[in-house]
């Protein structure tokens, strides 16, 4: 065994030791978590806003606290922006974190001193863990890319401010870093195409062993190394290449493209490490989900999914939850968020230890005439039609068309990438709707009493979604096509910028 080899099966093993602490004791460390943040945010601007110095207990807390989006948080931030301290947490931020989504454009989400260190260990921790579960070290001595935003900062009011992922990249250890590609200057390279052109020069002389990513951004790169070859698939180029590591998409609809893009199988670890902190990992190679992060500086509240745009939503703690349920979940931060709404929906798998899946955004479903469609059960239905019929799905999103032609019911309209069209379009097309129908008793009511015919599925040509993407500015990065919209905006504009006949 190798020294490098050695030294990396002791750091896995500290990481083991240390996270089965508070894997085997959640509620106890969740309670820590909010009395210290409860501690420092009384003493803030928010916090005397809303009585956080009178809270003693949960339930005062869930009094004094609302649940908020974005939007509602905007005045503190603008104060922060101006250089006042204070606003949230103590002192300024570290860094303010941009992303995007809400309809004011960018956000800016305010990342501490004491939050930063979650973000850093976030792909250690997961690695980690794979390296103590798995025994295999080997991957690192070879080559490490992960395809991500610009690592270029700017100066807000003297706090740097930049994409999570390129604020990262400052804080990776020298001797990490070694290996570590795209350089520096290839990642500042706004334009996508160019810059994943730019990786591939990078990285076909080495020996690559793991590559993280978005996936269909990960997919592009593939697709331009095996262009570049020749060859017929990414294992023939990186004999050694390992391990994938994910986040922010359900992985399912594109493990099919992978597999055939690498030509064999790998280890897939996914993270869950938003702007907002690092909620979850991939513990374990052999079980369903991510472990909860419960002793990374958030303490936790979940809603039921359904409830989550009602005035007064339940409320519940880590230890009141179930499997099955989705739920929204809510973070409370150390670097400032309070009963904030991330917008993501989650389900746990187990509680025993505290495992979820992403399901989908509490924004991101359908329910133009009361059938609450979400986002995992579209996937999962058009995912287990295309297995049937060894379809291959690209990508594709789901609308409502509310206004059908004359003496049409309404329905659900499909736009799908295949890479390769089945057989039988009809024939697929009723088979995702019996399973969408079993999947939601809402929807298959709706059906059962022609409130809506079934869905319809439309064929988007080859490139189609990354050319809509490239259209709106968004190809690359973290951005993401999403599966399912309760309106028509992303519908009519896909058609607009690809022409496409309805």
């Amino acid at each position: 065994m190798s020294i490098k080899s050695f030294i990396t099966k002791q750091v896995a093993r500290y990481y083991a030791k240390k996270i089965q602490k508070w894997r085997n004791n959640p509620f106890e460390y969740q309670q820590e978590v909010f009395e210290y943040n409860l501690s420092v945010g009384k003493k803030t601007a928010y916090g005397k806003d809303h009585g956080l110095d009178k809270v003693n207990d949960y339930e005062d807390f869930k009094k004094a606290i609302p649940l908020r989006e974005y939007e509602a948080y905007r005045p503190y931030i603008d104060r922060i922006l101006e250089g006042e301290k204070d606003v949230m947490w103590h002192g300024v931020p570290k860094y303010m974190a941009k992303t995007s989504g809400t309809t004011s454009g960018i956000k800016y989400i305010p990342v501490s001193e004491e939050g930063m260190p979650t973000f850093i260990n976030a792909g250690r921790i997961a690695l980690a863990m794979y390296v103590h579960e798995t025994g295999n070290a080997s991957w690192v001595h070879g080559g490490l890319i992960f395809i991500q935003g610009s690592p270029e900062l700017q100066e807000v009011k003297g706090v740097k401010a930049g994409r999570m992922s390129g604020i990262t990249y400052h804080h990776i250890p020298s001797y990490f870093r070694k290996n570590l590609t795209p350089t520096y200057e290839t990642n500042t390279i706004e334009d996508w195409e160019v810059k994943v052109d730019k990786i591939c020069e990078e990285t076909l002389a080495k020996d690559m062993t793991v590559i993280g990513g978005i996936p269909p951004w990960v997919l592009m790169y593939f697709e331009q190394l095996i262009k570049k070859t020749g060859k017929k698939t990414v294992g023939e180029i990186f004999p050694n290449f390992q391990i994938y590591v994910y986040g922010g998409v359900n992985f399912t609809p594109y493990k099919d493209q992978f597999r055939q893009a690498i030509g064999r199988d790998v280890a897939y670890i996914e993270t869950y490490n938003a702007s907002e902190g690092f909620i979850a990992f991939q513990d374990a190679q052999s079980v369903e989900g991510m472990l909860l992060n419960v002793d990374g500086g958030i303490f936790y509240e979940f809603v039921p999914a359904d409830e989550i745009h009602n005035e007064n939503p339940t409320r519940l703690r880590l230890q009141d939850v179930e499997v099955g349920p989705n739920y929204a979940i809510i973070l409370n931060t150390n670097s400032g968020l309070w009963g904030y709404i991330i917008g993501d929906t989650v389900r746990f798998v187990s509680i025993n230890p505290y495992r979820i899946v992403v399901t989908g955004r509490t924004k991101h479903f359908i329910s133009a005439f009361g059938e609450h469609v979400i986002g995992e059960e579209v996937e999962e239905a058009i995912q287990e039609v295309a297995a049937q019929e060894s379809v291959g799905v690209i990508e594709f999103t789901v609308a409502p068309q509310v206004n059908p032609g004359a003496g049409e019911l309404p329905y659900h309209e499909w736009f799908v990438e295949f890479a390769e069209a089945p057989a039988d379009f009809k024939g697929f097309s009723k088979k995702v709707d019996d399973i969408l129908c079993e999947k939601n008793i809402y929807y298959k009511d709706l059906i059962e009493g022609a409130m809506l015919q079934p869905l319809i599925i439309r064929s988007v040509p080859k490139d189609g979604f990354r050319n809509y993407m490239k259209s709106k500015g968004k190809l690359g990065g973290q951005n993401k096509m999403p599966r399912l919209a309760n309106d028509r905006t992303y519908a009519n504009e896909l058609i607009s910028v690809l022409g496409l006949e309805v």
